[in-house]
C-alpha cells in the first residue's frame, strides 16, 4: 500500500517533470507572493542583493507585526527542537557558564521560555542581537517581566567585539543574515565562546545557494542555504568539536523547480571548544 508520504513524493516528481515544471513554477511564484504564501520558498539567486532586487520592497524582519506570535506563544512554551538546546545549555550552566549571546533571539524567546524548564544561574547575563523593531519590543517585554539580566542590541558587530560570552545561541536566524556564517562570526569575535548552539539551520549535501522566503505580514527575506559538511568543517577548523547533531523535522525546504535543492528537515548542531 502506498503511504501518504510516498504518494506526495511521486506527485511532486510528476509535477517537477520537464512538461509541467514551468507551469508549476509560475503557479508557485503566485502562491509565494500571495498573503497566504507564508512559509513558502521561491527562487535561486547568486546573492542577497539579487534576491532583494527580485522581491517586492518590504521591511523584511524589521516589522513589529512579526513579533506577535513570539510574545504571545514562544516566550511561554518550547517545542521539540528546543530540547537538545536546553539540555546542552543546562550542562553549560552546570559547568560554570554565566553569559549568553543570542543571535537573532527575537524578543528574548529563549531566555523567557527556557527558564521555565531549566535552572538559570541568578547571575546570568543574556544578550540578544536583533533588528531595531524587535529590540524595542524585547526591551519593553523584559521590563514588564522584570528580566533585568536580559539585554538587547541591534548591532551585531558591537556584540561580537565587546565582552565575550561563554555560550552562543542562534536558532533559525543566521541564514537570514547576509554575512553570518558561523565560522566567519567566530573569527570576528573578540573572544570565542566555549559553547556554540545552532538550531533550525537549512543544511544539505549540495552547494550553497540563496533563495527567498515569505515570512508573513507581507514581508519577505533572502535566505542562505548551506552545505552541511563545509559549515561544520569551518567551525571545527577553529578548535571546536561537534558534540551533537539533531534533525529539525518541523522545518523543511521545498524549492519549486529545483527538487535537487529541496530537503525534508533542517538541522541543529552543538559545538564545544576543545580544552
Amino acid at each position: 500500500m502506498t503511504t501518504h508520504g510516498s504518494a506526495a513524493q511521486i506527485m511532486r516528481e510528476l509535477l517537477e517533470g520537464p512538461v509541467t515544471r514551468s507551469a508549476l513554477v509560475r503557479w508557485r511564484r503566485q502562491q509565494f507572493l500571495a498573503k497566504d504564501g507564508f512559509g513558502f520558498y521561491f527562487g535561486l539567486f547568486d546573492s542577497f542583493a539579487a534576491a532583494r532586487a527580485w522581491l517586492p520592497p518590504n521591511p523584511e524582519f524589521n516589522n513589529d507585526a512579526l513579533a506577535t506570535e513570539y510574545v504571545e506563544v514562544r516566550t511561554q512554551q518550547v517545542f521539540a527542537y528546543d530540547y537538545p538546546v536546553m539540555w546542552w545549555l543546562d550542562r553549560a550552566f552546570r559547568h560554570g557558564a554565566r553569559s549568553v549571546l543570542d543571535i537573532g533571539g527575537s524578543v528574548g524567546v529563549h531566555y523567557h521560555a527556557y527558564r521555565l524548564y531549566i535552572d538559570m544561574p541568578p547571575e546570568v547575563t543574556w544578550r540578544v542581537v536583533e533588528v531595531p523593531a524587535i529590540v524595542s519590543i524585547g526591551r519593553r517585554l523584559a521590563a514588564e517581566r522584570g528580566a533585568a539580566e536580559l539585554f538587547f542590541t541591534d548591532d551585531l558587530g558591537e556584540a561580537l567585539t565587546s565582552a565575550g560570552a561563554e555560550v552562543w545561541i542562534s536558532a533559525g536566524a543566521l541564514q537570514y543574515m547576509e554575512d553570518a556564517r558561523p565560522g566567519d562570526l567566530l573569527k570576528r569575535s573578540k573572544e570565542m565562546p566555549m559553547h556554540l548552539l545552532l538550531n533550525k539551520l537549512p543544511l544539505y549535501e549540495g552547494d550553497d545557494f540563496v533563495t527567498t522566503q515569505n515570512i508573513g505580514e507581507g514581508c519577505f527575506a533572502p535566505m542562505h542555504v548551506f552545505n552541511r559538511d563545509r559549515l561544520i568543517r569551518a567551525v571545527e577548523a577553529l578548535g571546536y568539536t561537534l558534540r551533537d547533531r539533531w534533525p529539525v523535522h518541523e522545518r523543511s525546504l521545498y524549492l519549486p523547480g529545483y527538487p535537487e535543492r529541496s530537503f525534508p528537515s533542517f538541522t541543529g548542531l552543538y559545538f564545544a571548544a576543545e580544552p
